[in-house]
């Protein structure tokens, strides 16, 4: 009686070390392992089952340097394996994603939520785990129609992270029937930790009455002092306060406590949204593999985009692959510091085809052709 051939995934991780502006307060500092702690979850994790099918999972971690040419690292990885999971800014994966060794390779996006990667900038080898911006905004959008905030301002910062989500916002809100009544750009420089009862409520007096207000502060850097210090006390929502996120450790049910458990013993800190889409891709393979009992490129990403491919992701539902724009389809979590407020879709919020595909590009509304 013969038995199935040992199958044996290699898989690397690149993350692309970048310079990050000053801001306000370092009380949340990025973890060192931002990423990468994921990944090694996700191994542990097809290792576990992999043990059982005699399916070997082995993983190569790299990091380059502020300075250093990412290419040059990213051509080495490919030369040893197909598979690359990238933590690096959009540009950065673009040009990975066209390099003639990554012709025909498997790489995923875990770190950067920018439409244009999902659209016409799309790659056929580039799948994203982390949730585009436009999934947070829509999902965020969605809770303003439910509650029927829809008087509306938004503050937005200066950084270019802060500008394409406020970008996403208006997008969203102009998709579920809302817009703006005001805007205004945050550029302080003096020092909130000290002025924000003084400097936020005359900042924001002018806006007048509303329903809710939105940040864009993606770097987290201004938003802090704007909860509880506006001119009228509104509801807070965005980058900030009420929240519309990947991953939080606030989620506990679906068996979110679970993995959230098994991550903080392993790195004695919680799993950030970053995480848990280097997990979610870590896994994908891992689950690819386990359902195929192959370990080439072609195979996997045909079974991936497939409609038989689903992945347990913690999340009430199993999570997909949109085939237009290789994009996780994933519920998005609505919360604050302290609890879940609810998860997106939202009820009430159909879809012909899947009720996921109400949050960010939907196949009409996207540009991407490489996947045609």
């Amino acid at each position: 009686m013969s038995t199935a051939a040992e199958v044996t995934l290699n898989t690397n991780y690149l993350h692309v070390e970048i310079p990050l502006p000053p801001i306000l307060s370092n009380l949340d500092p990025i973890p060192e392992n931002i990423g990468l702690a994921g990944v090694l979850t996700g191994l542990k994790d097809n290792q576990t089952t992999g043990r059982f099918l005699d399916q070997k999972y082995e993983l190569t971690e790299t990091y380059v340097p502020e300075g250093e040419d990412p290419l040059v690292a990213a051509k080495a990885l490919l030369a040893t394996s197909p598979y690359l999971i990238l933590n690096a800014p959009a540009e950065v994966q673009m040009a990975i994603a066209d390099l003639p060794e990554a012709q025909g390779a498997l790489i995923f996006n875990t770190s950067s939520g920018s439409i244009s990667l999902r659209d016409g900038e799309c790659r056929t080898n580039l799948l994203h785990t982390l949730p585009s911006d436009a999934m947070r905004t829509d999902a965020l959008a969605q809770v303003f129609v439910k509650k029927r905030w829809t008087d509306l301002v938004m503050i937005t910062g200066t950084h270019p992270q802060d500008v394409a989500y406020a970008q996403a916002v208006r997008q969203s809100l102009t998709k579920f029937g809302l817009d703006l009544a005001g805007e205004k750009e945050w550029a302080f420089d003096a020092d909130m930790r000290r002025n924000a009862s003084q400097e936020v409520p005359l900042f924001t007096q002018d806006f007048g009455d509303y329903d809710a207000m939105i940040l864009a502060d993606e770097l987290h850097d201004f938003g802090r002092y704007v909860l509880y210090n506006t001119w009228e006390a509104r509801p807070v929502t965005g980058s900030e306060g009420l929240s519309a996120v990947t991953w939080s450790p606030v989620i506990e049910q679906w068996g979110a406590a679970q993995l959230q458990s098994r991550f903080e013993k392993a790195n004695d800190r919680q799993m950030t949204s970053v995480d848990y889409a280097a997990w979610a891709a870590m896994r994908t393979l891992g689950e690819a593999v386990t359902r195929t009992n192959a370990a080439d490129p072609e195979t996997l990403r045909n079974y991936i985009l497939s409609d038989a491919f689903e992945l347990a992701g913690f999340k009430g539902r199993p999570l997909t692959y949109r085939d237009w724009n290789g994009q996780l389809r994933q519920p998005i979590a609505i919360v604050h510091p302290r609890a879940l407020v609810a998860q997106a879709p939202l009820d009430g919020f159909l879809h012909q085809v899947n009720e996921l595909d109400s949050l960010g590009l939907d196949r009409p509304e996207s540009t991407c052709e490489a996947f045609q």
